[in-house]
């Protein structure tokens, strides 16, 4: 190649960070799909992913990407009945697989925006109050109102959401600032928690305190293909959302003065990008409950390879929130199988390793 046609040291890195993650993603999902309680071999497992069983019956893959209700108004005949693997795999783990991978984009788009916002790489949902408000809801739904169960996930985003927008009253004082907003997360999180942790003791159902557990812990167990469709325009929304907001977000890093000097509304544009990340958040609060650790990792591990500017910079989070939460999944299901431990244990793990070495590292370590 050319000097002159040479990818720029960005562009190298972008193109290696993409391989690896794709390759991990890839990785992970093929270990999700072959291995499990239910015994297969791998050539049984990728027989049933690929096989004219499934993609031989249009109205069986239409039944799992829309619904049953969906398809039978569409007027779609029942499927053929299909093998035990097949169902397994199409049913259980390849839902789980593609709720992680949506999952993982989610949070990593949420943290890069909050950190940007806030000018702070400390910042993520769980810092501004966001996951702590979902879990609340989440809590009062399971322990006092379980009527309300089916309506979960969108409880769960309209406590997401409300509590940015407590946060962000608390923080108005003719403006906000990146302080204020960070102290005022942390006010709203430490209150959400400790209510959540006091709802437990009015819990008499054993059941309702492992659901609740397993909803404040973060786990992907038991999602299918309704958890799909459930996040996946979210997703695209988020995604689509948080690209349109890439000159944005680089301008704010410069800091308030600085952006209000070249003409943008500062606070009117924080609270719309503010509301994106609080969207990309909830979404994925409301199928795999409080993961933690993945809206703050993988922005720096981006960061790091490709630089800061966030056309690259979420670019990059599109590849590596997937493989990061894919792998750490892949782990907590089969690491200690038949016992599935919940994801967020091992993202939390991992997150706190990681940031141990950031701070033995680096000086200025919180700023950006």
């Amino acid at each position: 190649m050319p000097e002159n046609e040479k990818l720029p040291r960005g562009g190298k890195a972008m193109a290696l960070l993409v391989t690896l993650s794709s390759f991990a993603v890839l990785l992970a999902a093929f270990v999700q799909v072959g291995a499990g309680s239910y015994e297969m071999t791998w050539r049984q497992a990728w027989h049933a992913l690929t096989g004219a069983e499934v993609w031989g019956q249009p109205e069986l893959l239409l039944r799992l990407l829309l619904g049953e209700n969906v398809a039978r108004n569409l007027g779609f005949g029942d499927p053929d009945a299909i093998a035990t693997t097949t169902l397994i795999v199409w049913t259980v783990r390849l839902p789980r697989v593609l709720v992680g991978i949506m999952v993982g984009i989610n949070l990593a788009f949420s943290g890069s925006i909050f950190q940007a916002i806030t000018r702070n790489e400390m910042a993520s949902p769980y810092l501004l109050g966001v996951s702590s408000g979902a879990g609340l809801t989440i809590m009062l739904v399971l322990v006092l109102f379980p009527a309300l169960g089916a309506h979960l996930p969108l409880i769960a985003m309209a406590g997401g959401m409300g509590a940015f927008l407590l946060v962000y009253a608390i923080a108005w004082n003719h403006g906000t600032s990146p302080v204020r907003l960070v102290l005022a997360g942390v006010i709203i999180g430490a209150i959400a928690g400790s209510i959540q942790t006091g709802l437990f003791f009015f819990a008499r159902d054993l059941t309702v305190v492992q659901n609740a557990l397993a909803w404040t812990t973060g786990s992907l167990t038991g999602v299918g293909w309704e958890q799909v469709r459930m996040i996946a325009p979210w997703t695209l929304v988020c995604v689509i959302l948080g690209f349109s907001g890439t000159r944005y977000l680089d301008i704010l890093l410069l800091g308030d003065p600085t952006a209000k000097s070249l003409g943008m509304p500062v606070e009117r544009t924080r609270f719309l990008l503010a509301a994106a990340a609080i969207l990309s958040a909830a979404s994925a609060v409301s199928v795999a409950g409080l993961i933690g650790f993945v809206g703050l990792i993988v922005p720096h591990i981006v960061r790091s390879l490709v630089g800061s500017p966030h056309r690259r910079l979420l670019a990059g989070c599109l590849f590596a929130g997937p493989a990061l939460l894919t792998c750490a999944d892949a782990t907590s299901r089969l690491a200690l199988s038949p016992v599935q431990i919940p994801v967020g244990i091992v993202t939390g793990v991992l997150g706190g390793g990681f940031f141990l070495y950031l701070m033995r590292r680096k000086q200025e370590f919180g700023r950006l």
